[in-house]
């Protein structure tokens, strides 16, 4: 049976109408909220195919991973899970069935021909541009031409090409506002698996909000490599930074939230600032890497900021809106960094004071400067940097977490708990609360007198009806 022969029903009025033949997907992702967004868009494309997801991989038709480069290993990782998938996909082919494998991503557009190499059985490899041909990647598939390689940068961007959502967004939902970057930070593949920045024309993300909210989210988070570089094609027609766009998507009846990421800070306009003391519904918590605390190392890495840019930045932001909390990036052991360099390094951090960070062991991305650099930091002292800037990060966040018992903290509920008669949301800060309530109060944003601190979640009750 070909992959569209279809079944067959009947309507009201007598004739048969074409329906896709049901088959299951199972997509699996690495990485950021870019890539949660890619997949969910790549489950929208396939849908008309008859495509639906599933969670068991076994008795998938279609499996998709869709990779990230920015961790440490993630080649290994993405062909370390192609050998656990490959029975899989064997024992499908003895009953006389097909499992169609597909590596999406940025291993994917970095190392394709890799990919071809190490796991022949792969169908299809296509980067982060290119998903929205999936349909007729799967038909070259099925008409038995042989591994599709697909990372090329088309000249049409995917997003003109991309469907409308199939699959409800929740309450909490991403969106994507601006692809790539033009930074060249030293140890980043991102330009060159993304590409060049480009931002989506204003018009075209008012309307996914809008049926975003309409299907139900109440807190969109815009998503892009370099968020705040948005410079998209207004409304008006004419440009809109972020800031613009985000005070236009604040008009949207019933969306309460509003967040960004990832940010850069050289693209930290005096609009975006003052958008956080004008617009009530973006929240005061901002991702803002900075990646190290030693103006030496920020040479090195090309990122054109200095320790204390980032701090006058920081500084600015909270003049804005006094109750603003930040969350950051770090990559320690970057070549050549020294004992002092790392010094500098704590030091920001107690000086800025985050709520939370990313941290991450430099490691070398094939391609990258900073993968030829000399004085590689041996792993040993990697490890315990990595560890020391971990522990300090985790008091500061267990204070500020501590510091909210007794407070009354706007909650907005996105589901149900996991024990019974209990409710999950997140803070404006987003911090994981649970309460026991019914589950009616999900979508609702309500007042709750936070009590008791977890390990990764604060727990109170309401604190009105």
């Amino acid at each position: 049976m070909s992959l569209t022969e279809p079944d067959r029903l009947n309507t009201a009025d007598g004739p048969t109408v074409a329906k896709p033949k049901a088959k299951r997907v199972f997509i699996k992702t690495w990485g950021c909220q870019m890539n949660v967004y890619d997949s969910n868009r790549m489950a929208d494309v396939i849908a008309p195919l008859g495509y639906m997801p599933t969670e068991d991989v076994s008795v998938a038709d279609l499996v998709i991973f869709n990779t990230c480069h920015i961790r440490e290993k993630a080649t290994e990782k993405l062909f370390s899970e192609l050998g656990r998938l490959h029975p899989f996909q064997k024992a499908k082919a003895q009953r006389g069935e097909r499992m169609m494998v597909a590596v999406a991503g940025c291993v994917a557009q970095a190392e394709g021909s890799e990919i071809q190499r190490r796991a022949p059985f792969v169908d299809m490899v296509f980067g982060p541009q290119t998903y929205h041909q999936l349909p007729e990647m799967i038909a070259q598939v099925t008409r038995g031409a042989g591994l599709v390689l697909n990372t090329e940068f088309p000249s049409e961007t995917k997003f003109d090409q991309l469907p409308e959502e199939h699959k409800p967004p929740g309450v909490s939902a991403f969106l994507s506002v601006q692809e790539g970057c033009d930074k060249f930070c030293t140890f980043c593949v991102v330009p060159y698996t993304r590409g060049t920045e480009y931002s989506r024309p204003a018009a075209a993300i008012v309307a996914e909000a809008e049926r975003l909210v309409r299907n139900g989210a109440r807190e969109i988070t815009l998503l892009g490599q370099n968020v705040n570089a948005f410079h998209g094609d207004g409304c008006d027609g004419k440009p809109w930074d972020l800031a613009r766009l985000l005070q236009c998507l604040a008009e949207i009846p019933k969306l309460k939230r509003l967040r960004y990421t990832t940010s850069h800070p050289r693209d930290m306009k005096d609009t975006l600032i003052a958008a956080h003391s004008t617009i009530p519904q973006l929240m005061p918590f901002l991702h803002l890497p900075v990646q190290s605390g030693s103006d030496t190392i920020l040479e090195a890495m090309n990122r054109k900021h200095t320790s204390d840019d980032y701090r006058r930045l920081i500084d600015r932001l909270r003049s804005a809106r006094s109750d603003m909390a930040f969350s950051t990036d770090f990559i320690v052991g970057f070549p050549g960094e020294t004992d002092d360099d790392f010094a500098a390094t704590l030091k920001l951090v107690r000086d800025i004071g985050f709520t939370q960070a990313y941290t991450f062991k430099y490691s070398r991305r094939p391609g990258t400067p900073a993968s030829a650099m000399p004085d590689q930091i041996d792993a040993t002292i990697q490890n315990a940097r990595l560890a020391e800037l971990q522990s300090l990060m985790q008091e500061q966040q267990d204070a500020f977490n501590s510091a909210m018992i007794g407070t009354i903290m706007p909650v907005l509920f996105d589901r149900k708990g996991r024990y019974q008669g209990q409710v999950h949301g997140r803070t404006a800060y987003m911090q994981a609360v649970h309460v026991t309530a019914p589950e009616r109060i999900i979508s609702q944003e309500l007042p709750v007198k936070i009590e008791k601190v977890g390990l990764n979640s604060v727990s109170g009750q309401l604190a009105a009806a």
